[in-house]
């Protein structure tokens, strides 16, 4: 049977800097595709800029690395879905690596065929004010039904455009299902946003709210 091919842009190791698993060594996996077209993205899509891989190539290519995380990202890694259920079922006890998938958490019937391989989910809810994208809240939620058997957290992007009705969505979601929830101030920092002022209007609606910012940006890390 013929292994499933996709493309990934690059696979490289570097320090975790969004998230719950920040400053952790993790090996970045960035595939191509994505459903969305959030104006902030700082992926090529260009697949003249990618390399294709089969299964067993990526396999290979993944027990070179010297951490205990593979994290998808992108794009939006659900996009492969096929190629990842694939590779999960074939290669996950071989790889003994935690799985850890990052995501903006709308395919959630992509997420239904790999969840059991998965360990760890980071969960984006893009918001129309920061991403230029309809807000997906229905689509979240359905998401989270599914992943939040398994570890899950959000993260929310935002600038000083952020909307009151979104933040009380945002946290009515995180309080449904009692998970940490990372509020990311977009990057580059502006300078006249009062960072305080947004994180105070989610803590008033849900206390596990943390401000993280991209840490590897500020290092200079990928």
């Amino acid at each position: 049977m013929q292994e499933q091919l996709t493309n990934i842009k690059e696979i490289f190791s570097s320090i975790q800097g969004e998230g719950c698993y920040l400053g952790q060594k993790h090996v970045f996996v960035r595939f191509c595709k994505c459903n969305l077209a959030c104006k902030f993205c700082d992926t090529d899509f260009n697949i003249k800029n990618s390399k294709e891989y089969s299964t067993s190539k990526l396999f290979k290519e993944l027990i070179k690395y010297d951490c205990d995380t593979v994290s998808f990202t992108g794009g939006e890694p659900l996009c492969d879905v096929d190629f990842l259920e694939e590779f999960l079922k074939k290669y996950k006890e071989k790889l003994n690596k935690k799985i850890y998938l990052e995501t903006n958490g709308t395919l959630y019937q992509n997420l239904e065929r790999i969840i059991d391989f998965l360990d760890v989910i980071a969960m984006d809810i893009k918001l129309e004010s920061a991403t230029s994208q309809k807000n997906c809240f229905f689509d979240n939620e359905k998401f989270l039904d599914i992943s939040s058997k398994k570890e899950v957290f959000i993260k929310i992007v935002f600038d000083k455009n952020i909307k009151d009705y979104e933040i009380e969505n945002c946290t009515k979601i995180a309080r449904k299902y009692n998970i940490p929830t990372i509020i990311q101030p977009k990057m580059p920092l502006d300078n006249n946003i009062d960072l305080i002022k947004i994180y105070d209007k989610f803590y008033s609606n849900y206390k596990n709210i943390r401000l993280i910012p991209q840490v590897h940006k500020f290092l200079n890390f990928k």
